[in-house]
Order: structure tokens, then sequence, then C-alpha cells
């Protein structure tokens, strides 16, 4: 691994509708197959980037970080997707950027406390300050004519009014959690907790190990409870997938 990343910027998706949608904006596209896994090459603007399909769940975004890192040295990575809200305020349509990850079901007690991530020393893994800020800024200036985004009869079709972004925690596990049970359990345990959703911690304990910068930015779905109505599939493709495409652009054109 080179000590001085010169490879292309990373961008992860855990939604195919999000990878396709980036992958419209790629020119001189190349594809080669790592563990699995499809990794796309090429420019979005004017910057070298690579897309993947990280596949659900930490094993699965720790595997692909480890190759985006070992086999593009990457110099940084973004990873996108969609999660549960959980603060208040926190609604469908709403986007986080992660400042902090935790794993919400890593539990080594009494060795170790609970969350915290044995021999590491810690449970929360801070995110780039300055990669996060870059981000959320992008996604203010996307979400700030969201009817323009999205158009108004999908804002009328997910009840979404005024769409904001939101930073702070984001809990990863592999687990869906989607009862008010859970979520109530989670947000008892870490009050300060936005979101819940299942790849990012690992991809950032990943990218702490290898010293990259990372970012990870979420679409909220559901409120992780009992009263989830929206329909999933739909909301990642007419939602979800357009926040991707339009804040990534954004934000790789501004930095």
């Amino acid at each position: 691994m080179s000590t001085s990343p010169g490879g292309p910027i990373a961008v992860v998706s855990a939604m195919r509708q999000e990878l396709h949608a980036l992958l419209a904006l790629l020119e001189d596209a190349r594809s080669v197959r790592i563990g699995g896994r499809d990794f796309h090459t090429g420019r979005i603007g004017a910057r070298s980037v690579v897309l993947v399909l990280s596949g659900i769940g930490k094993v699965a975004a720790a595997t692909t970080a480890t190759v985006l890192v070992q086999a593009f040295d990457v110099p940084q990575l973004v990873f996108t997707g969609a999660a549960g809200g959980l603060g208040p305020g926190v609604r469908v349509g709403d986007v986080v950027v992660a400042r902090e990850l935790l794993q919400h079901d890593m539990d080594a007690s009494p060795l170790f406390p609970r969350f915290e991530v044995p021999l590491t020393g810690r449970s929360r893994f801070p995110t780039d300050t300055a990669l996060t800020r870059s981000l959320a800024d992008a996604a203010r200036d996307c979400l700030a004519d969201a009817e323009a985004l999205l158009g108004a009869d999908h804002l009328r079709d997910f009840a979404l009014t005024g769409p904001r972004v939101h930073e702070g925690l984001v809990l990863s596990g592999d687990r869906f959690v989607a009862t008010s049970l859970e979520a109530r359990a989670l947000t008892s345990a870490l009050p300060d907790a936005l979101a819940v959703e299942m790849e990012g911690a690992a991809l950032a304990q990943v990218a702490l190990d290898f010293e990259r910068p990372f970012a990870v930015l979420r679409s909220i779905s559901d409120r992780a409870d009992d009263s989830a109505h929206v329909d999933f599939t739909r909301f990642i493709a007419d939602v979800a997938a357009v926040y991707t495409a339009r804040i990534v652009g954004r934000w790789l054109a501004g930095s």
C-alpha cells in the first residue's frame, strides 16, 4: 500500500438503485471484478472515481472497503445508502451525514465495555471533519429546493415537507431495526443517535485502520419503528438514488 494514496475517490453504495444513478454520471467507464464485486472506474466531472455496490451488512462493507484501499489505493471513501431515523426531528426524506459511527450490536462485556470494539479502545469512530462538512454542504445545497430535485408528485406521494440535513451519530448493526421497541432501546442507550443502518461503522473501522478519510451519507427511508409505511423499493429509486446522484455530483464538483 502506498503511503501517499493516489488512486480514485471511492463512492460505495448500499443499494443497487443508487449505484445505477451514479453510473449514469460516469465517463470513460471501465469495470473489474474482485471478490465478487464489480468495481467501476472512470470520471465524474473532472474527478477520478471508483464506484461499487458494497452488499448488505458489516462484513460486506468491510470487505469492500479493504479491496478499495488495497487494490485501488483510494485516498478517501464516501458511503451512501438509506437508514432508519432515530433522533427527534429526523424525518422520512431527510439526509443524515455521520460525524461518528458506532456498532450498536457490538458487546464483548464484561471483558470490554458495551459497544467498544475490542483492542481498539473506542466505540465511536469519527468521520473526517473536512470531508463530512463538504458533503453536508452539498446535501444542503441540493435539498434547498426539494421540489425541483424530486418533483412535486414525489414530495406528495412520500409526504415529504422541507427535507433537512442532520449531522451526528449514526449506528450500524447486522439487524434491520423496524420496531418501536428496538428503536426505543437504541435511543435509551445512545440518546444522541440520529439514524441506524447496517454498514457504515464497519467501513469506518477499516478506513481508520488504513488512515483513509471517509464520510457516510444516509437518506432517511423510515423511522425504524412500527409506523414505517413507505414503499421502500420505490423510495430508494425515486428519492434516495436521486439524492445520492445529485449530492455526490455536487460534492465532487466542489471538492
